[in-house]
C-alpha cells in the first residue's frame, strides 16, 4: 500500500496555511486572483522552512507584504506565496530601530516617535510593510528609505540570510539591489537621531493631513501608479490628457489626485491593468513621455 504524502498543513502545522485563496482579501486595490497555496509565517525560521520546501518541491515562489503598491492579476498566482505581516516585531535601541518584513511602515514611524527618534517621519502614511519599502526604497516629501536604512537583513536564493548595508542594496529612485537578486527581505534597522518628540510627531502629523487632504484615501487604490518622470508631475501630465476621472469598467483615475486609480466597487486587476495601459498610451501621444508603472505587477491573467 502506498504511503499518503503529508499535506503542506501537515508539514508545518504550526503556519497558517490556506488554500486556493483569493488575493483580493489581501490586495489595497479588494482585486486578484487566487493563491494556490498562502502561507503566513511567523519567523525567519519559518520562512526558511516554505523556501526550502518550495524548492524542494518545484513550486513557484512569490512574497508579498502588505499588498499597498501591488496589483494582483485575476488569474491569481501558482504555486506558494507567502504574506509577511505576521512578521512585525519592532524594537528601539538607544537610535537604532530594528522592524521585521512584515511590520508596517505607519507602526515603524509611530515607535520611532514614541521613542522621540527622527529620521523617518517622511514615511508616517505610507501603508506599505517594511520589506516592501525596502524592495522598492519607498518615499515621500522629499525623504526615502536610503536616508534612514542601515541594514537590511535577507534571504538569499540559495537559503542563506545575509545583513546588506546601505551601500550594498543600491539604493536609487523606487529602486534597490532586492529587485534584481531575487532575495526576500527579512527585516531592517534604521540609524535614526534623538529629537523633540513633540516636533516628530508634529511632522508627522503634517504629512498625514497633507496626504489625507491630496489622496484618494476613501476608495481602495494601489498607492502611487506612475513613476515620477525627470521633468515633469505625473498628475500634471495625466490631468492635462484630460484623463482624470475616465473609467474602465469599475476602476477610475481618481478626481482627487490624478496620480492615482480608484476601485469604484466593482473594479478588477485587468480594469487596473487596461487602464494603466490606457494612460500611458494617451500621455505618450500627447507629451511624448513615457510613464512607467511604480505599482508592482504579478501574477497570472484569467482565462476563459
Amino acid at each position: 500500500m502506498l504511503q499518503k504524502e503529508p499535506t503542506l498543513a501537515e508539514l508545518f502545522p504550526q503556519i497558517e496555511i490556506k488554500l486556493a485563496e483569493p488575493l483580493s482579501r489581501y490586495t489595497y486595490t479588494k482585486t486578484g486572483g487566487k493563491a494556490d497555496i498562502l502561507a503566513f509565517p511567523k519567523s525567519i525560521a519559518e520562512v526558511q522552512s516554505l523556501v526550502t520546501y518550495a524548492h524542494t518541491a518545484h513550486l513557484p515562489l512569490t512574497v508579498i507584504g502588505n499588498a499597498s503598491n501591488l496589483i494582483v492579476k485575476d488569474g491569481g498566482i501558482r504555486g506558494l506565496v507567502l504574506i509577511l505581516t505576521s512578521m512585525a516585531v519592532i524594537k528601539v535601541t538607544g537610535t537604532t530601530l530594528y522592524a521585521q518584513a512584515g511590520a508596517k511602515l505607519i507602526d515603524t514611524t509611530i515607535a520611532a516617535a514614541d521613542a522621540s527618534l527622527t529620521g523617518i517621519e517622511f514615511a508616517a502614511g505610507i501603508p506599505g510593510s517594511v520589506g516592501g519599502a525596502m524592495f522598492m526604497n519607498a518615499g515621500a516629501y522629499g525623504g526615502e528609505m536610503s536616508d534612514a536604512v542601515a541594514t537590511v537583513t535577507v534571504l538569499l536564493p540559495d537559503g542563506t540570510v545575509s545583513e546588506l548595508s546601505r551601500t550594498a542594496l543600491h539604493f536609487a529612485y523606487r529602486h534597490s539591489i532586492i529587485q534584481e537578486n531575487h532575495s526576500i527581505v527579512l527585516a531592517a534597522t534604521f540609524a535614526l537621531a534623538k529629537g523633540d518628540q513633540a516636533t516628530i510627531k508634529a511632522q508627522m502629523a503634517d504629512f498625514n493631513a497633507r496626504r489625507s487632504a491630496k489622496q484618494p484615501l476613501e476608495y481602495p487604490s494601489c498607492g502611487s501608479v506612475f513613476k515620477r518622470p525627470t521633468g515633469y508631475f505625473t498628475g500634471k501630465l495625466i490631468h492635462e490628457a484630460g484623463l482624470q476621472g475616465h473609467i474602465i469598467g469599475g476602476v477610475q483615475v481618481s478626481t482627487k489626485h490624478a496620480g492615482f486609480m480608484v476601485n469604484l466597487g466593482n473594479g478588477t486587476a485587468t480594469d487596473y491593468i487596461n487602464l494603466i495601459r490606457h494612460v500611458q498610451t494617451v500621455v505618450f501621444d500627447q507629451f511624448g513621455v513615457a510613464l512607467e508603472p511604480e505599482v508592482r505587477i504579478i501574477g497570472e491573467d484569467l482565462i476563459g
